[in-house]
């Protein structure tokens, strides 16, 4: 069984600060990117792995598959850091059975209906509904882009935000 060493959401995925701190923070030995999209695109599956450190094994699974590899044998061995690139995959893959204690928020971009909530973080209306589920089922979620950065728990946050 992998240790999960972070999961986060990023809409950047892998990028310099996942690169340059996290993975040195956490330890990790493998990054498990988990899009359906990148999954069936093998150009940007590439990129992505070419951009991750030469000792971090990178992974691009679509959810099906991700699901199964830890029905499996929970994603094997090492310390894995599994990223999301919005909430909607998220919460399907929690729905379907994997277990998420702790949920980091790094940055989910900008655009039309969004609303920074901390810091430069944003959310909108459909963001912040499936959080708050996952919230009330069981998973603390945070908001914290870079490991110097103090977490702020997402029910805190979202005790001044109105959409």
């Amino acid at each position: 069984m992998a240790k999960l060493s972070l999961i986060r959401i990023d809409f950047r995925l892998i990028h310099g600060q996942v690169v340059a701190k996290w993975l040195k923070t956490i330890q990790a030995t493998k990054i498990i990117v988990v899009n359906n999209t990148l999954a069936k695109d093998p150009v940007m599956s590439n990129i992505y792995k070419m951009a991750t450190p030469a000792d971090v094994k990178c992974s691009v699974v679509g959810i099906d598959t991700f699901i199964a590899a830890w029905n499996k044998n929970q994603l094997g061995e090492g310390n894995a850091l599994v990223l999301f690139k919005d909430v909607h995959t998220t919460l399907e893959v929690w729905k379907k059975g994997f277990p998420i204690e702790q949920l980091q928020i790094g940055g989910l971009g900008a655009g039309p209906g969004r609303k920074a909530v901390y810091l430069n973080m944003t959310l909108n209306p459909e963001d912040a509904a499936m959080l708050t589920e996952m919230s009330s089922g069981g998973v603390n979620v945070f908001f914290q882009a870079t490991p110097e950065d103090k977490q702020m728990e997402y029910e805190k946050v979202m005790e001044s935000v109105s959409f």
